[in-house]
């Protein structure tokens, strides 16, 4: 295992540190969270832990199933108690850009469900301003390039379809993703989103604001938990 795969295990399990039996439980994408579901399964066989889970994408059912962690349909239950997800970056005010995975509709669907979110992630992921990353947005298939278009004209920078080969990346909703090289510019990350959603062709965009509670951050000294504290937890 790699130093950083190393980080992204501890961390991941450090998370389940939130968890307790009774609750509904959000279960985030991505290489990191992958290792708390792992471990909320191993705290299920072992330690009898009781919980249910609403997985944000078909690859974390997959491997939540394969652990033996119950699933549920989020319409089936009354909210969620906590989601733990990943992120791609996130900076001093707890703000996000998650959907590097192409999740990103389905994990802010079950974000805005939960009482309180949990963000798994090693130190790469720290970042004084947002967009270095490339930023996810999920857009319908019809039209797409003309939705493409527009975007690179409302954000000013180079906007592309994410491929997987010679074919566009499509979501489990049947969606394709376009990515925004805007660079770390975005300082004010809610009137970039508001600007976003406002295109035609726009199913979501990857920033998460106001949605980060705590996060749980893997790095060379060890886990260190920061806690925002304009948010849910203490």
């Amino acid at each position: 295992m790699s130093d950083v795969e190393a980080l992204k295990k501890e961390a991941g399990i450090a998370a389940c540190a939130y968890v307790r039996s009774g609750m509904n439980i959000g279960l985030g994408t991505g290489s990191t969270v992958k290792h708390t579901v792992v471990e909320l399964g191993r705290m299920i066989h072992e330690e009898g832990l009781e919980i249910v889970g609403v997985p944000t994408s078909l690859a974390t059912e997959k491997l939540a199933l394969e652990v033996g962690i119950p699933l549920v349909k989020l319409s089936e239950i009354d909210g969620l108690d906590i989601v733990i997800d990943g992120a791609d970056e996130y900076d001093p005010n707890f703000q996000l850009i998650k959907g590097g995975g192409a999740a990103l509709l389905r994990e802010k669907i079950v974000a805005q469900e939960a009482k309180a979110m949990i963000i798994v992630a090693d130190d790469r992921k720290k970042v004084q301003t947002l967009g270095a990353f490339p930023l996810p947005i999920e857009i319908t298939p019809f039209a797409h390039q003309a939705t493409i278009r527009v975007l690179a004209r409302t954000l000013d920078c180079r906007v592309n379809c994410r491929m997987a080969g010679d074919n566009p990346v499509i979501t489990d909703n049947g969606n394709m993703i376009a990515d925004a090289h805007c660079g770390p510019s975005i300082t004010q990350p809610k009137v970039m989103e508001s600007e976003i959603l406002n295109i035609a062709g726009v199913v979501q965009v990857g920033l998460f604001n106001d949605m980060c509670d705590v996060v749980v951050l893997a790095g060379s000294n060890g886990v260190e938990t920061l806690v925002n504290p304009n948010g849910r937890l203490e």
